[in-house]
């Protein structure tokens, strides 16, 4: 039980780390260009209660960790997310593709912070041997959480990141149209990422290309944080 506590809490530490700097990223990469309405509105913080959304930053990250803690008895994918930082595209210089950096913002910061922890590992052996294979632990699960966050992100559907950054590249008329999507993309998300696999797999049908997408992209993106961090 203390074994399983514990592996939920160096899981869960993680996961609100990765959630609330991702979307505090977002903030402060619209500040810098010009709009200052996260500020205005208390959200240009790093402290997680200001972003926590019930349901995406307490109740997906907690039943996936209790799941994986009840199954398989530790972590091996999270995803959640806060609530959204207010943004005022139209005080941007260009505000389409100030959208499109304010998005991209977000996952390049979880991309920052585990490259940032696979730099820590190197203090592993310099760790008391009672607490070295825990803070390895720690350390592969930060990495994990923050790829899983900032890479889902990219996918190419509005309102996640990647599909903003769609909408700054495409053609004006084309950028329109896929910023429609915006008002279902999140239940397209929920539908055909979550719910739709979990059906399919009660009749037996193994369909979740997302991921199995994320299940070969991870590993291999793991091992290239660790290998820009200075690792064999």
């Amino acid at each position: 039980m203390n074994d399983m506590v514990l592996q939920f809490v160096m899981a869960a530490i993680p996961a609100v780390i990765a959630i609330t700097f991702h979307e505090a990223a977002h903030g402060f990469a619209a500040l810098a260009l010009g709009d200052d309405t996260a500020r205005e509105q208390g959200r240009l913080s790093l402290n997680p209660l200001r972003h926590v959304d019930d349901v995406g930053t307490l109740i997906v990250p907690g039943v996936l960790m209790l799941a994986q803690l009840a199954t398989i008895g530790r972590v091996t994918f999270l995803f959640g997310w806060a609530k959204p930082v207010p943004i005022a595209a139209w005080r941007f210089r260009n505000p389409r593709r100030g959208m499109m950096l304010v998005a991209a913002a977000g996952p390049a910061m979880n991309f920052l912070l585990a490259w940032s922890m696979a730099v820590l590992l190197h203090l592993a052996p310099f760790v008391a041997d009672r607490f070295q294979l825990g803070f390895k632990q720690f350390g592969e699960i930060f990495i994990i959480a923050n790829l899983v966050l900032g890479l889902f992100n990219l996918l190419p559907i509005p309102p996640l990141d990647g599909g903003r950054i769609v909408v700054g590249l495409l053609p004006e008329g084309a950028a329109r149209t896929w910023a429609r999507l915006e008002r279902a993309g999140i239940v397209m998300v929920l539908l055909f990422v979550f719910l739709i696999p979990l059906v399919l797999q009660q009749f037996g049908i193994a369909w979740n290309p997302v991921g199995d997408a994320l299940g070969d992209v991870i590993p291999w993106a793991y091992q290239n944080v660790l290998w820009l961090a200075g690792h064999e």
